[in-house]
Order: C-alpha cells, then structure tokens, then sequence
C-alpha cells in the first residue's frame, strides 16, 4: 500500500481532497515505476485540487501532481532501470493521467528525463515545472538572439513560480532584470533574486491610446498574457521577443499588429506540456548548470500532502510566493 492525496467524487458532483492508503496495483498503466520523492503544487495542481477540478480532471478518483522527481523502482523500458533517478514535467500528468501527490508513479518511459549529474531530486523540484517552463523562455529568447548587452528583460508576474525563476536565471546569466509585480511589500524578494528594476503592474496596465510606446524592453518573459502582454508588446525594441509562458491574464489578447510589422517584435508561445524530449534533456542541463542553486532555498516553501488543499486554494487567489516543494517522505 502506499499513501496518496486522492481527489474523489461526491453524489453532487463535487470533488474534496483525501489523503489515502492505496493499492499500488491501482495505478494506472505504464512501464516505469517511480518511488516519488519531491513534487510541487503549481496553479494548475490549485485548478485540479478544486471542487470541479477546473475543468482539467478527466475522471474519478485522481491523484493531482503534475510533477516529479524520484527514483526508478521498477522498469520495462531498456532506457531506465532501478535506482536511476528522473524527472516528470508535463504530458498532462497530474490532469489526465495520475500524477505525483502518491509515493509511487507509474508512468510511460517516453515522458521521463534522467536526472542530470549534480542535480538532486529535491533540487529538480525546487525548479519544477515552474523553473521548468522559466528556462524554456529563457532559451527560447536566447535562441532568437537575446543577449545580456542589448538592455533590460521585463518579467512580468514575477512574485510567481515561473517570474520568480525567470529573474534568478536571468539575472545570474548577466542580464538586467525588471521584474513586474502588484505587491510592492515583495520588493526585497525580488531584489534579492537579482532584480534591478521594481516594476508596479498598474504601470504596466496603464491604458494609452499609442500602439507603439517608447523602446523600453530587449525582451520579455510573460506569465501573465491577457491585457497586460498586450500592452507590453509596444513597449519591446526593435526586432525584440517575447516568450509568452501563462494565461492568468486571460486568453484573448486585445493587440494590434503594428508592434509586429513595425518593430518585428517576436511572440515565442512556451508550451511545457509537450515539448520533445530532446528539448526536455537540453532544458534539464541548462538548469543543471545555468540556474544559481543557492537563491532556490529562498524560493522554496516547504509543504506535506495534509497541507495541498489550503495551499491548492491560496495559489488560485494569487496567495502563494515563490515554490512549494512537497516532500513525500515528510
């Protein structure tokens, strides 16, 4: 038996937490089992821990988690035996499929990505998905052409997960950092991450009649999409890019095409879920070797499965800073 936080139906159609003893024969398919060690709670595990799962959960029960590292415990596949350690982002784990809140995964080979050398699991999960998705971007602008002499990066949504990692990795690569926020009390944090700039959001938000403002940006990781790219859009310098990463902000987006045919601004869309898994490796060294380590203790909450429910529904009223890191052995 192992123990797992399982979302359950009730009669009125609603789903509440549990946390349960369950049979590991009731995993679902897979050829890899994973003894999981680390997971994290991100908005979409707070979308998948509400009542109607937010519009996510396929089916009932489910165990959420849409990430994880641990070790191989058992395998059918000749590209992971026991003891290798690995980790999970995407794929739809923790929607679809049966994610990381449970002390074992079964999952598909395909969807797993060894552990780079010098990086624990706990360490993997401090990054999650979140960190994930942060040097995706920032790969992503660098293989457009940014670089740390061109000026200022915006981050928007910064105080998140993905802002948070964002503005280390980019600050500890050498870039300026203008990291955009709607709590002026996170500016310290922010600093200390490597933010050079405190950006308020309604700054931001500041509605103008001008579909191109003044050259402000060499590029920008934004988490939040909806008015607020929009506006920043006109904001970018000449030939600058865009790695848009979330949709908090909503998905419409109320721009014209004037940046793009007048600036060449770029919009790279980041999309964690499916990327190829040779993309997934490349992006697992990078943060191996290009995240600072020592400023993700000050990123890091630490949380057990008991505490998932109240956290789950605090990160959907933007009420969690930086990352939780869940402990299975806790």
């Amino acid at each position: 038996m192992i123990k797992a936080l399982v979302m359950e139906q009730g009669e009125d159609g609603l789903a509440a937490a549990q946390i349960k003893e369950i049979s590991e024969d009731s995993l679902p398919a897979g050829d890899v089992t994973v003894r999981v060690e680390y997971s994290t709670l991100n908005y979409k595990d707070g979308l998948c821990l509400s009542p109607k799962g937010g519009g996510l959960v396929r089916s009932y029960p489910h165990v959420p988690g849409i990430d994880f590292a641990g070790t191989v415990e058992s395998s059918d596949s000749p590209e992971f035996k026991p003891g290798d350690k690995v980790v999970l982002t995407g794929w739809r784990v923790g929607e679809v499929h049966w994610g990381g809140y449970a002390e074992k995964a079964r999952v598909k080979s395909d969807w797993l990505v060894p552990l780079p050398e010098g990086l624990s699991t706990r360490q993997a999960m401090a990054v999650g998905t979140a960190g994930f998705t942060a040097m995706l971007a920032v790969m992503a602008l660098e293989d457009h052409g940014l670089s740390p002499d061109q000026g200022p990066v915006l981050v928007t949504g910064a105080s998140g997960g993905v802002g948070s990692v964002a503005t280390a990795i980019l600050a500890h690569l050498g870039y300026e950092v203008a990291a955009v926020t709607g709590r002026p009390e996170g500016a310290g944090y922010l600093k200390s991450l490597g933010a050079t700039q405190i950006v308020p959001r309604d700054e931001i938000n500041e509605v103008v009649k001008r579909p191109l403002e003044s050259e402000s940006w060499a590029g920008c990781v934004d988490a939040v999409g909806g008015e607020m790219l929009a506006r920043l859009l006109g904001q970018m310098k000449y030939g600058a890019s865009v790695a848009a990463v979330g949709l908090a902000g909503g998905a419409a987006l109320p721009a014209t095409v004037i940046p793009f045919l007048l600036r060449g601004v770029n919009l790279l869309g980041i999309d964690s879920v499916m990327q190829p898994k040779a993309n997934r490796i490349r992006c697992w060294h990078r943060i191996a070797t290009d995240l600072p380590m020592e400023k993700l203790e000050e990123m890091v909450q630490p949380a057990r499965l008991e505490d998932l429910p109240e956290l789950g529904a605090a990160i959907l009223k933007g009420g969690v800073k930086g990352r939780v890191l869940v402990d299975l052995g806790a």
